[in-house]
């Protein structure tokens, strides 16, 4: 079920057609509904403790922290966003010459190819790596293998292919271990290489022991390195540590990379350190133009004044960075950031909000979806909330409808009326205090996690995600979609256990509790190594050749589950910003780097 804060929400799309609408009547005359149909179950899973005609649940949330420091940003910087761009162009082409340079070797590249990703400018050079690696790839196997590289090397190779979804077999790690299976001791007084296997072992897949070996060795090598480590190392480390690269949010760990980069003195690439810096801030302008309009888009909606909502615009637009920061991708950020943010608002206004006679009409009007609703919801607040979701979505539409894409916005509707099927189940377990098994609940609440419905709210605005890729968000199966889900979903139950327990609602922490009979730690040890073998479905998808749906759908489908690490990993990101997003939005949206 979709979570904004760990609360859970009714979606928001437009669901056609119209459902039939029954005969009971209630004290308002927009709540006429069938109890023969689900709709009765639908509406059972409003709050429990709302079933008042007029008890208002408002929850205090945490303020907002920015106030109106987007939608005041100044940003008029053509001047500076021309001069960045000229520098971008004129050190691309330096880099672009030394990427094709054919006096290189295999290692050369692969280390030029690992530091544009990291550096956060690989997208200026898509085509030209692609070619390198189809070539490399045919001879790396043998050469790895034939070769006297170090750990190292071999593991900055195999991640560098992996990452590009060739799946360079594990087995080039066999001469690093011993004959128990176990890695060679010595290794761990080699920093560089005991670092590089960590984050290759991240790529691994169901059934590679070797890599699940690798990564419980890093582990225990890297807590003992960091403390024996100069200051700057000791934070890379311990950064690898709590977010391996391959689970970081792009964005995030570009900035964090070029600042532990520009220390690397003696090893340090100018041309490419330069590039890295003159394009994040090149970007960082027009995130921040984003940011403004939004930010001057939800100020004007004036949403905050009528109803009891979370201001989260800047958090917001963080997460839509964190699926797309290329240029190319500005439209679909506007869009994903507008249905997150009227997400957010629509769940707190069924959490905090609503009385049960107003969230009853409210449920009606988003399950009919036209605009002949708006008179029937008997709130001025109400109304206001519904005809910015109309006006919103209809913008969208328009939007796409220019390329003809207008479809794409049909098939979150169909997602939305999965979504809303299965609430009916959920709704049923509350009502019977009933606690099922852990599978029973994962088998219902990952196909409510909202994970599938925001995937194809992102690819709304991509020219790159056609009829099938919506089709496979649709189809809602393959090991990508799954394990999306299962880290959607179990992460949101981790942090929001308690509230929920609270208010008498199920979640999956409680289930493995009760059926296990362990404690609420055990029960989240359990759950982490749920999202290990969530990761290693991911990877399984990614390391297919041809995948399923273009890898930039995929791609798509890792940066959601690396924002809701980010997010949920510590706490409540989204409710609690202060405590964890807010010097990740600073960092990305108002502190430039330093030239």
């Amino acid at each position: 079920m979709i979570r904004y804060h760990g609360i859970n929400c009714l979606p928001l799309l437009p669901i056609p057609p119209p459902l039939a609408i029954g005969a009971r009547h209630h004290s308002f005359a927009c709540c006429s509904l069938n109890t023969n149909s689900g709709n009765a179950d639908l509406l059972a899973r409003l709050p429990q403790n709302t079933k008042q005609d007029t008890f208002r649940p408002l929850i205090t949330f945490p303020p907002d922290i920015w106030g109106d420091r987007f939608a005041s940003f100044y940003v008029d910087n053509s001047e500076l966003l021309e001069s960045y761009s000229r520098k971008v162009e004129s050190l691309k082409e330096t880099v672009g010459d030394s990427l094709i340079a054919t006096k290189s070797s295999l290692l050369e590249k692969i280390n030029l190819i690992n530091l544009l990703y990291r550096l956060g400018v690989s997208y200026h050079f898509e085509n030209e790596i692609e070619e390198q690696l189809d070539h490399l790839f045919e001879i790396s196997n043998e050469l790895v293998k034939m070769h006297h590289h170090d750990l190292s090397s071999v593991a900055l190779i195999f991640q560098v292919f992996r990452q590009h979804g060739y799946n360079i077999p594990c087995d080039v790690f066999n001469k690093f271990t011993e004959k128990n299976g176990k890695f060679n001791s010595k290794l761990g007084r080699d920093v560089k290489g005991i670092l590089s296997l960590h984050e290759a072992c991240q790529w691994g897949i169901q059934g590679e022991d070797i890599l699940d070996e690798a990564n419980s060795f890093t582990i225990d090598q890297l807590q003992s390195l960091a403390m024996q480590s100069r200051p700057h190392l000791r934070q890379y480390i311990l950064d690898a540590l709590n977010r391996p690269y391959h689970r970081g949010v792009p964005r995030v760990e570009h900035r964090q990379f070029i600042s532990f980069y520009e220390q690397e003195e003696s090893s340090r690439n100018d041309t490419l350190l330069n590039l890295a810096k003159f394009d994040f801030n090149r970007l960082q302008l027009l995130h921040q133009q984003e940011l403004k309009l939004l930010a001057r888009w939800w100020k004007d909606l004036n949403l905050m004044s009528m109803v009891n909502i979370r201001d989260r615009i800047a958090e917001v637009h963080l997460w839509s960075v964190a699926h797309y920061f290329e240029p190319q991708y500005s439209r679909a950020r506007k869009i994903l950031s507008q249905l997150f943010q009227l997400l957010g608002a629509l769940d707190d206004t069924y959490d905090a909000y609503g009385t049960y006679e107003e969230l009853r009409c409210l449920t009606h009007a988003m399950l009919r979806w036209d605009r002949s609703a708006l008179d029937q919801l008997p709130t001025d607040p109400l109304k206001a909330l519904y005809k910015a979701i109309l006006d919103t979505h209809e913008e969208a539409e328009k939007e796409v409808a220019k390329e003809g894409r207008s479809w794409a916005v049909t098939y979150t509707k169909e997602e939305t009326m999965k979504t809303l099927k299965t609430y009916t189940v959920q709704a049923r377990w509350t009502m019977e205090d009933r606690l099922p098994t852990l599978d029973e609940y994962l088998e219902e609440a990952v196909n409510t996690s909202g994970a599938n419905l925001l995937l194809a709210q992102a690819c709304i605005g991509m020219e790159e995600a056609g009829i099938e890729a919506f089709e496979w968000i649709a189809r809602g199966e393959g090991k990508t979609l799954h394990g999306m889900n299962v880290i959607g979903r179990l992460y949101n139950d981790i942090v929001s256990n308690e509230d929920e327990e609270k208010r008498g609602l199920v979640a999956g922490l409680n289930c493995y509790m009760e059926e296990h009979g362990v404690s609420r730690e055990e029960a989240i040890e359990a759950f982490r190594g749920r999202f290990r073998n969530a990761w290693k479905e991911l990877n399984e998808d990614w390391l297919m050749r041809p995948t399923i749906v273009p890898r930039k759908i995929l791609l798509r489908a890792f940066n959601m589950a690396r924002v809701v690490d980010l997010t949920y990993k510590d706490a409540d990101g989204l409710t609690y910003s202060e405590k964890v997003l807010k010097d990740y939005i600073l960092k990305l949206f108002v502190e430039p780097i330093p030239l």
